[in-house]
């Protein structure tokens, strides 16, 4: 899973003004270039109350590379702007995504309470035998329809969702954190979740780039329970 930040308006300093308006109105303009250290108490106070609308004046745009399942579960979250490679205006690579064996493999326990173990040897040859015999299966077919001068729009098809696709995200700190509090798992979370191993790979590099950006938000949501405000 490839993520790279491509630009972003966030700072931590970008909470403060956006807060401190509902006291001081225009006098709040001072605090545009506020020292975010020095008034990280606010932060954690915002975050602490749930004073949500201040941390979504910090926007972050990512390039996403992934399988296409990935995507369909990022987008579910209806919080962010996104634009994806489109199959119905270009040929799509043939670049498929086959778990790794550190990938775990068996689902242990019912819905709302279950984990994944390890796979045994056999079991991790079938997932990658089996995944690649439908791949080839599925891009030959595409490509002979392409060559056949099928619309690009109908061969895409029969295209599986393990193949990679791309999109641009752009998103919001508060946004952020609501998609992080679902797509990572941490033990001192407040809300324990137990996301797809492949989305949160996405999610992680997301926070990576984001906690190095605004550094006094990512404490405060850290400390808080990685509860979204």
């Amino acid at each position: 899973m490839d993520v790279e930040l491509v630009k972003h308006s966030a700072r931590d300093a970008d909470v403060l003004f956006a807060a401190r308006v509902s006291t001081k109105g225009e006098a709040s303009l001072a605090d545009v270039d506020a020292d975010a250290e020095a008034s990280a108490g606010l932060v954690r106070y915002l975050m602490r109350d749930r004073h949500g609308s201040p941390f979504e004046h910090a926007v972050m745009t990512f390039y996403v590379s992934a399988p296409l399942f990935v995507f369909r579960e990022f987008q579910r979250h209806r919080v962010a702007s996104y634009n994806e490679e489109s199959g119905r205006y270009r040929r799509m690579r043939p670049v498929f995504y086959v778990p790794a064996p550190e990938r775990r493999l068996v689902q242990v326990g019912k819905p709302g309470a279950y984990d994944f173990v390890e796979g045994t040897p056999e079991q991790h040859r079938l997932v990658v035998d089996r995944t690649q015999q439908a791949c080839l299966s599925a891009w030959q077919a595409y490509t002979d329809m392409l060559e056949a001068g099928v619309a690009r729009e109908v061969a895409r098809i029969v295209l599986p969702l393990t193949l990679y696709s791309s999109m641009y995200v752009t998103i919001n700190a508060r946004s952020l954190m609501n998609v992080l509090s679902l797509r990572t798992r941490r033990e001192d979370s407040t809300f324990p979740s137990y996301p797809q191993r492949e989305i949160e790979l996405v999610a992680e590099q997301m926070e990576t780039a984001w906690a190095a950006l605004m550094p006094v938000t990512h404490a405060a949501f850290d400390q808080g329970g990685r509860v979204a405000p």
